[in-house]
């Protein structure tokens, strides 16, 4: 139950946290285009079984592979892509506390 609150409680607020704070503005937008990082896990979908709670997503799917992160850490430099890139490392993060239960 922790590591289910720990997982999808970082893939939602953090990014909200992060839109609240430095995006006050336009701080749904911001959220919006963070959240948007969740799509990544659509290569969940070539894994068989699609959802196994002991499978670490870190370097097994391909979205979620070191290779993958580094282009995602690369996006947080330019200011076009940051957003993303925070909705993408942030997704990373959640699922690096989702492994570090197991």
């Amino acid at each position: 139950m922790l590591q289910t609150f720990a997982h999808y409680g970082c893939h939602v607020f953090i990014p909200l946290l992060v839109a609240l704070i430095w995006y006050k503005s336009r701080w749904k937008m911001a959220f919006l285009i963070m959240f948007s990082g969740m799509w990544i896990d659509i290569d969940h979908l070539l894994a068989a079984p699609v959802f196994d709670p002991n499978r670490c997503s870190i370097n097994f799917h391909p979205l979620h592979s070191y290779y993958a992160i580094a282009i995602y850490l690369i996006l947080l430099f330019p200011k076009k892509t940051r957003l993303l890139g925070l909705g993408l490392v942030i997704h990373i993060i959640a699922d690096i506390v989702d492994c570090s239960f197991m």
